[in-house]
């Protein structure tokens, strides 16, 4: 009996490693472009502010392919759009080797865009049906896996072949050989599908709600929210910190640039652990516990009383606020009710990229018209505001 089943969880246990791979490739491309940015301006002898144009293409295409992968993925499979997403991205990544002008290669980032946000929408609207919370924080900690390998391919490739090309071939040829495992596993991804159909209760992906009925509840848009507020707090003090750090408290760049990165390596370790207790933890304490702690390392940033105090408030934010995405987004079916989560889902991480741009430019803004203080006043008040509003769509929840 235990051969058996455990014969019958093999196509599972492949789709979920492949999942992962995947999620490391998602992050991948992230970690490359702050180090490849400077030979890419002397390729196409651009200033240094067009990286925006790039960065605004890549999130003009991630937020359409999300907003609409809920119901893209209930009429053609979650295997089919995970396959033609990796497809697009790797051929996007290798095009931006080959076009000789600046604006074609912001035209690839569109490509890039559309297939990343469908990658990231399809992966998580499918663990969300299938399998744990421990499992949905791992694949998370995936991602932090391939945003900190990205730097070092692009790092090896331009001190190598001293050409940042080698190091978006690398990673794009990456993407185009998962594209083909995909290809090679769709039956895995149907026959999951068809054997879901015949058994109840009906998983997130077999309801086909239209886009129109779930925009008309509340408890959607309270849901988009949190994630809006999230991500953008999280982008915020990954963005933000080195320079607080550098230009408003005098820390040594070296070690500033150490600090910067503990946010990301306690992120990761954080996602880990929080794999190997979800199940037992449950959901909201999770959330509610990790905000807590990101509010302590908010407050403690805020009081700054020495550099000791500065680290240990950074690595607290990073580890606390590590397993708050994958829960809430573990918990959508809870928040919104099954048949409008995965239509919900697609238009969360859609609101991802909205708050990786605005939340941490607002906070720019503030701190040129008052100053770098204001950074970690503002965090403070986004993980306030945050634990309120996860408050309120527990509430609606319940009700739901």
């Amino acid at each position: 009996m235990r051969i058996q089943t455990w014969v019958k969880q093999q196509p599972k246990i492949g789709l979920v490693i492949l999942a992962y791979v995947a999620f490391v490739a998602l992050g991948m491309p992230d970690g490359l472009l702050g180090v490849a940015w400077p030979s890419i301006r002397n390729s196409f002898s651009i200033p240094l502010d067009a990286i925006g144009m790039l960065l605004a293409a890549a999130m003009t295409g991630y937020m359409t392919s999300s907003f609409l992968s809920g119901p893209v993925i209930t009429r053609i499979g979650v295997g089919r759009v995970l396959a033609a997403s990796c497809a697009m991205t790797g051929v996007a990544l290798i095009g931006y080797t080959l076009v000789p002008e600046w604006w074609m290669m912001v035209l690839l980032g569109v490509v890039a865009g559309l297939g990343a946000g469908a990658i990231d929408a399809g992966l998580n609207t499918y663990v969300a049906a299938h399998f744990s919370e421990g499992l949905m924080q791992w694949l998370h900690a995936s991602w932090g896996i391939g945003i900190t390998l990205g730097p070092i391919i692009m790092t090896m490739a331009l001190a190598i072949e001293d050409s940042w090309h080698m190091g978006y071939r690398i990673v794009g040829g990456f993407q185009l050989a998962l594209a083909a495992c995909f290809v090679l596993t769709l039956s895995m991804w149907n026959h999951d599908e068809k054997s879901v159909e015949s058994e109840a209760p009906k998983k997130l992906t077999d309801y086909k709600t239209p886009m129109g009925e779930t925009l008309r509840q509340p408890q959607v848009w309270i849901s988009i929210l949190l994630f809006f507020m999230y991500v953008g707090g999280e982008a915020a003090l990954g963005t933000w910190v080195y320079t607080l750090l550098t230009e408003s408290r005098g820390v040594d760049p070296t070690m500033a640039g150490f600090w910067a990165g503990s946010y990301w390596g306690t992120f990761t370790i954080g996602r880990v652990v929080a794999g190997l207790f979800a199940k037992r933890v449950g959901i909201n304490l999770l959330v509610t516990g990790g905000l807590t702690g990101a509010i302590l390392g908010a407050a403690l940033l805020i009081w700054n009383p020495s550099e000791a105090v500065n680290l240990l408030a950074v690595a607290l934010i990073g580890f606390s606020i590590a397993p708050i995405f994958p829960a809430m987004m573990s918990g959508t079916s809870t928040r919104v009710g099954d048949h409008f989560a995965a239509n919900t889902i697609g238009m969360q991480m859609a609101a991802t990229g909205l708050g990786t741009a605005l939340i941490p430019g607002l906070m720019g803004v503030f701190a040129r018209q008052v100053s770098l203080e204001v950074i970690p006043v503002m965090l403070l008040a986004v993980y306030a505001g945050l634990f309120g509003l996860y408050m309120l769509a527990v509430r609606f929840g319940r009700k739901a």
